[in-house]
């Protein structure tokens, strides 16, 4: 999703978020999170990627089909928060282009994104 907020330059986010108390593991949360984020259901394919944030956490990545979506049904508590700035749901091929043209972040999982690209390991099997 691009990201705009005031007085920042533009960026792009991957559909997710934090893991709430009442569920059972990461690939739920990332379900409810692809629910809410831009109203649609998904198959987790496999495990991606782990990175450790600035604040010493360690974010989880999937890869996961998503056949369609209605942004316009997002339910996540973000969006109507006037403060947040704009969540623009944009499809971006994927390609090591595409990706560089972008501020993804974080720059690390771009990063992932383009090497697994690269080695045409993507979809592959983990």
């Amino acid at each position: 999703m691009k990201r705009v907020r005031p007085g920042r330059d533009l960026y792009w986010v991957i559909v997710g978020g934090g893991v709430e108390d009442t569920e059972a593991n990461y690939e739920a949360a990332l379900l409810r999170e692809i629910r809410e984020e831009i109203a649609d259901e998904a198959e987790i394919v496999r495990p991606f990627h782990q990175l450790e944030n600035a604040s010493g956490e360690t974010e989880h990545f999937y890869l996961a089909r998503i056949k369609t979506w209605n942004f316009a049904d997002r339910s996540g508590p973000e969006f109507p928060r006037d403060d947040r700035g704009e969540y623009i749901l944009e499809e971006i091929s994927l390609t090591t282009e595409a990706l560089a043209e972008l501020n993804l972040l974080p720059e690390k999982i771009s990063a992932a994104l383009c090497q697994a690209l690269d080695h045409g390991d993507l979809l592959a099997p983990a």
